[in-house]
């Protein structure tokens, strides 16, 4: 297999696993879970943080241009997703479903609310991730991956999950405003330590992508 299939090969992976978690992560958000008895999220909450790393692994690998592709398709098939999902809620039942009416409106019912805040909240983020992954990347040099990964996803995620927690749980009445900023407040600090625990996986997923592609890190042109 020669570079260019094989680089192909490595986005069409990293692609697939961005995808799947942002559109399970959408599905799967109506449900509220605790985590260590203290603070309230959705399950969802689980599967950003991979994203982010993916985005981190992609942006490294196939630049800016690549990035926003991907989130661009991203956001397209979230919000394919929700036309399903408005188009299902309005199929009644028959009689004898073992899912009736009223459970399959309150699963995905709920879940428009979140694929509504999270295409706003994911498309402004990702741009700044990108914006900030790259500004670290010139300023270093090149260098100390962890930190270009790390200071993208603390800015970017900021403002992903107080977003989409606003418009997903806010706007329907589902929290109340302090109940909101205590919830967004822990779930971003949950979306920290999760990014921290996993930095080395980034290393990890840069030495995998640079030993199949058979290639040295090297600089990347900016691809705006």
């Amino acid at each position: 297999m020669d570079f260019s299939k094989r680089r192909d090969l490595v986005f069409i992976i990293l692609a697939g696993f961005f995808v799947t978690n942002a559109i399970v992560a959408e599905l799967i958000g109506g449900k509220l879970v605790q985590f260590f008895g203290l603070f309230t999220q959705s399950l969802g909450i689980i599967l950003w943080p991979v994203v982010f790393v993916l985005t981190d692994l992609i942006n490294e690998h196939y630049g800016k241009q690549g990035v926003r592709k991907l989130t661009y398709i991203t956001v397209g098939l979230i919000a394919y997703t929700f036309l399903l999902i408005s188009i299902g809620l309005n199929i009644k039942a028959v009689s004898f479903s073992p899912v009736n009416d009223e459970a399959f409106n309150t699963v995905f019912g709920q879940s428009q609310w979140i694929i509504i805040g999270s295409i706003t909240a994911f498309l402004i983020s990702q741009l700044v991730d990108v914006y900030i992954f790259w500004l670290f990347r010139k300023r270093t040099g090149g260098k100390m991956i962890w930190l270009r990964a790390t200071g993208s996803t603390v800015v970017s995620q900021l403002i992903d999950t107080f977003v989409v927690q606003f418009i997903a749980f806010v706007v329907p009445g589902k929290w109340a405003l302090d109940e909101f900023l205590v919830n967004a407040s822990w779930g971003y600090s949950f979306k920290l330590l999760v990014a921290l625990c996993l930095i080395p996986f980034i290393y990890l997923g840069h030495f995998a992508i640079n030993k199949f592609l058979n290639e040295k890190p090297k600089d990347l042109a900016e691809n705006t």
